[in-house]
């Protein structure tokens, strides 16, 4: 690809960033962003949700607010009652009212599997993006989810869990990362992004990478959803985890004292994660987040030392 070289653009393709951000005047830039994918759960309207909180939450890892939405539909309308299609944008629609933007419209294509999501555009001051590079060394760690929907997705599929743990990871995934981006807001950030696809294990690998930086996680402090740890010792670990595991291993180092199992959840591809912030040791945020709603907000690492490529140490 060829590269960018607009003086207005803040945030390209350069750091693997969530989403690009391009200003337009002194107090406004544009956050732009686009997800989409195919179930993961049976009930469309819930599928609706959960596709619109993740491709919304790109815009929350900027630093941004959301302003408007367009839907993104791929749907076999010779196959499917358009009842189904009903439900996944009314959840979809749902969310965008949740968000605060206004969802203006979209395209839609006849295709032999069900695909939904959206593209979004925010806004945020030039001064306060926040990006994935910019970590720095006693920077404290901060997530704002539990891991570990991919391997209970998997389990789901398998008939393997329970209506109540299956409305459990739906709510999870379906919950905005607004209110922890606007508590983040108040406070000094250096770094954020949101973990999805490439598990905790691959998106903060990002970060240090793109701010130079080795990061120390500690793996037994990471918040998880408590049946993954069951389902991954059963061996229900998506193709994904091992796809991550084997992404990052290059620049992975793991202490001989992580249970394998944890590591297992710690790649888990995750759909509408929670946001990973690299904050300033000391101030009150974690306090906040837990204070005003994100309760399950946890210290999970520290930022060390400078590394000439960046580096992430499992400990």
């Amino acid at each position: 690809m060829p590269s960018d070289t607009d003086p207005n653009l803040i945030v390209g393709r350069g750091t693997s960033d969530d989403a690009g951000v391009y200003k337009i005047s002194e107090t406004v830039a544009l956050i732009q962003t686009v997800d989409f994918f195919t179930p993961i759960v049976d009930d469309p309207y819930d599928f609706g949700r959960i596709a619109a909180a993740n491709a919304l939450s790109d815009v929350y890892a900027m630093g941004g607010r959301p302003i408007t939405a367009m839907n993104i539909v791929c749907f076999p309308i010779n196959e499917l009652d358009k009842s189904i299609l009903k439900e996944i944008l009314k959840g979809g629609a749902h969310v965008v009212q949740q968000a605060g933007a206004a969802l203006v419209g979209g395209h839609s294509v006849e295709d032999p599997e069900i695909k939904y999501g959206l593209s979004v555009t925010g806004v945020v001051h030039p001064d306060e993006v926040r990006t994935n590079a910019g970590a720095r060394p006693g920077d404290d760690l901060i997530l704002t989810k539990p891991i570990g929907t991919g391997i209970i997705a998997t389990a789901i599929k398998a008939d393997m869990a329970e209506p109540d743990l299956e409305r459990k990871i739906i709510e999870i995934m379906a919950t905005l990362n607004k209110e922890a981006a606007e508590i983040m807001s108040r406070f000094p950030v250096n770094a954020c992004t949101d973990i999805t696809g490439f598990g905790l294990l691959g998106h903060a690998l990002e970060v240090a990478q793109a701010s130079r930086m080795e990061m120390h996680l500690h793996a037994r402090s990471v918040p998880l959803i408590k049946e993954a740890m069951e389902f991954a010792s059963m061996g229900l670990v998506p193709i994904g985890t091992h796809k991550n595991r084997n992404f990052c291993r290059k620049a992975l180092q793991v202490s001989d004292a992580v249970d394998p199992i944890l590591l297992d959840i710690l790649a888990d591809a995750q759909t509408s994660g929670g946001l990973l912030i690299s904050t300033p040791e000391g101030n009150a945020l974690l306090k906040a987040l837990q204070e005003e709603g994100i309760s399950e907000a946890t210290l999970v690492g520290k930022v060390a030392a400078g590394h000439e490529t960046g580096i992430l140490k499992i400990i």
